[in-house]
């Protein structure tokens, strides 16, 4: 992230210094104090002006509604109900999310890309290859939520001895699926793939499930020996967890849906310790980058 001393921001926004600081004392602009000395974040800086961009009434865009789309999450779900952001949640997968975002059918979208780099490893940061390449999307944004344990869901005691997907395809266990466009059903094409495999290798649990706790009751029901969801999903279903990757979080939006208040509660409410105690609680989660811009296109 590029920082911008007083001056620097002064000159970046055509401002004086004096009424930069007025901004400041109203808490009207962002900025941090680092040693003494305000600083300015330049991408933030980018979005506050933005936000207040005023356009013709004919080129006026619709308020998309305040609702987060994409993947589904408990730490998630639950934030948005503490930070009293407002702030509705439809989980149909990252891929259906980032959809209609590109279309303003929700504020922003809960996603975690997933492919295979040059080398046939997991690409390093999909989300936001994902986000660069999404048509329409010129003016997106991706908040990094936490990062999280990804991996096989299995029952108590791990009867089948799974300790990954080699053991899965070497005994033939019934795996429980995931929707095409989840990041859950990217990372585990994603594996697959790097060991020279594919899901008509597996014996697969039909139909799919929509979310991953809906996955963990398949496995629970003794209908799947295994599935990929997070830890925290295995936890609450009472069910034993094999761990695969750790992966990111994130939220995408348009820049100027970044200042809108319900956003922006969402967004402090990432720096709160509550939330630092309830991902404890939860296990499976990293939120040491809550709150930071990944990407801004």
């Amino acid at each position: 992230m590029e920082f911008l001393t007083t001056s620097e921001a002064a000159d970046y926004l055509r401002l004086g210094e004096r009424k930069l600081y007025e901004l400041v004392t109203t808490g009207a602009i962002p900025c941090t104090k680092v040693t003494g000395k305000w600083l300015f974040p330049r991408h933030e800086l980018d979005l506050w002006v933005l936000s207040g961009l005023a356009r013709p009434a004919g080129m006026r865009t619709a308020e998309p509604p305040p609702v987060v789309g994409g993947s589904q999450d408990e730490l998630l779900d639950w934030s948005l109900r503490e930070s009293g952001s407002g702030l509705g949640s439809m989980s149909e997968g990252s891929a259906r999310g980032l959809e209609r975002l590109q279309r303003d059918e929700v504020m922003a979208a809960a996603v975690h890309f997933h492919s295979l780099d040059a080398e046939g490893n997991l690409a390093r940061d999909a989300s936001v290859e994902a986000l660069r390449a999404a048509p329409d999307l010129h003016d997106a944004v991706l908040i990094a939520f936490v990062r999280r344990e990804q991996g096989l869901v299995v029952p108590q005691g791990n009867p089948k001895r799974l300790r990954g997907l080699s053991d899965v395809l070497a005994l033939g266990a019934r795996m429980a699926m995931r929707q095409q466009g989840t990041g859950a059903q990217m990372l585990l094409d994603g594996l697959l793939k790097g060991a020279g495999a594919s899901t008509r290798d597996l014996r697969r649990m039909e139909p799919p499930a929509l979310t991953g706790p809906d996955l963990a009751e398949v496995v629970r029901a003794g209908q799947a020996d295994c599935g990929i969801a997070t830890r925290a999903a295995a936890r609450s279903a009472g069910l034993d967890f094999v761990p695969l990757v750790w992966e990111n979080f994130d939220l995408a939006m348009r820049q100027r849906s970044y200042f809108r208040p319900a956003m922006q509660a969402l967004i402090r409410f990432l720096s709160e310790r509550r939330l630092r105690q309830r991902a404890e609680e939860l296990t499976g989660y990293d939120p040491s980058p809550a709150g930071q811009i990944r990407f801004a296109a």
